[in-house]
């Protein structure tokens, strides 16, 4: 519970005595960060607090780790020379080399991605972030390589970029190259490793999807009885296509050619101006289960036959997706129902088929770009997600 309640704490301090004017985003003056929010919509935000949206990223705190600290067995076995652990020093913890049973070298957890599924480590370096050599995986519950790195030798020098957070924090600045305005960002620092570790806002936060509220939080507190949201982008502003497009900026792959930074999004904009825009994908186009969500949508004869379908007509994006199988089966039989033509065929038809309509309709499959290998052995396994693409499978995987 601790954990889990980590940002809520001092967010909740802070809102106390903030009003907004005094406080000063990193990201800029229109910016009233997301404590702010907490005085008006306090039940939103202990939501927001459990969800993977504000677990994207992390400081490397020690209760915000998954996985066993200080455990007594090697975390990771190389071979029988050389291991890894996860050990406490002093208020740090850290991933420690051990060869013929002696620490030889130790990276801190600096900077930490994910929660919900699995969760990646980094340390800094200067102004460089680098990725450990294990990460904790849910499936498994257990420690095992990073993605990127084998099971031959724990290496620490897989950098990682500023795209990265584009997609798992609301904000992360690259010192400006000499010679180059502010404002022309994206060409040259958007793929540097250069970072500015104090420039970090971890987590997609309020701001990240509803924009800029420095303004709209000074009006409400201002005119407190105004209940229609003033200064600030919400649903109903939004037509299906942008609502789209704001799910889109991280969850429809990043195979396309990149325009401009993500963290230039803003609710409403059209993903078009981000990424060069790919040929008419076809149905049956194998597209990889990690970040494609939207993609996979597409390939659904549930999304091109409703032009209302959308992400939040199943995810409410301020909360964890429901692991609830009849939550998602009574959204599938507002359409689907028996007496349609379009309800379920399967035959001897069972009762309780109607509350779970997607461990067979969108089942779990592997995912061919991620993958790791665990302690002691030398197979790989491979992050294995939900798929998004809608339909009627032959093989459902275990």
């Amino acid at each position: 519970m601790k954990q889990l309640f980590l940002f809520l704490v001092f967010i909740t301090l802070m809102s106390c005595t903030n009003s907004s004017e005094e406080y000063i985003d990193i990201r800029g003056e229109e910016y009233a960060g997301s404590q702010s929010c907490i005085q008006c919509h306090q039940n939103i935000s202990e939501l927001s607090a459990h969800n993977s949206h504000t677990k994207a990223s992390m400081p490397g705190l020690k209760e915000n780790i998954l996985g066993l600290i200080n455990n007594e067995r090697f975390a990771y076995t190389y071979n029988p020379q050389l291991h890894l652990k996860v050990q406490e020093h002093k208020d740090s913890v850290y991933q420690v080399v051990y060869k013929n049973g002696k620490p030889t070298e130790k990276y801190r957890f600096d900077v930490l991605m994910g929660a919900k599924h699995a969760q990646t480590s980094m340390f800094w370096h200067q102004n460089k972030l680098y990725e450990l050599p294990i990460s904790y995986y849910q499936s498994i519950t257990n420690w095992a390589t990073s993605p990127g790195y084998d099971a031959h030798y724990p290496l620490f020098e897989r950098m990682v970029k500023k795209d990265c957070f584009s997609c798992h924090s609301s904000n992360i600045k690259s010192p400006q190259p000499k010679g180059v305005k502010a404002g022309q960002e994206y060409g040259s620092t958007e793929l540097s490793g250069q970072l500015d570790k104090n420039s970090i806002v971890y987590g997609i936060d309020c701001e990240r999807c509803h924009g800029p509220a420095k303004k709209h939080v000074n009006y409400h507190l201002k005119f407190p009885k105004d209940v229609k949201a003033q200064f600030i982008t919400t649903k109903t502003k939004l037509n299906n296509q942008q609502k789209l497009d704001q799910c889109a900026i991280c969850h429809s792959g990043n195979n396309s050619p990149q325009l401009k930074s993500r963290f230039d999004f803003r609710p409403g904009d059209s993903i078009s101006q981000f990424f060069l825009s790919n040929l008419a994908v076809s149905k049956d186009a194998p597209i990889d289960v990690h970040g494609n969500q939207l993609e996979l949508l597409k390939q659904s004869k549930c999304f091109t036959k409703d032009p209302a379908l959308n992400c939040i007509t199943c995810h409410n994006p301020h909360a964890n997706a429901e692991k609830n199988t009849t939550y998602y089966s009574q959204i599938c039989m507002s359409c689907h129902q028996q007496s349609n033509k379009n309800f379920c065929k399967v035959q001897p038809f069972q009762p309780n088929f109607k509350n779970n309509c997607v461990d067979c309709h969108m089942p779990t499959k592997s995912s061919a770009v991620i993958s790791f290998i665990p302690s002691g052995s030398k197979k790989k396994k491979y992050y294995s997600l939900r798929t998004h693409k809608i339909g009627v499978y032959k093989k459902v995987e275990k």
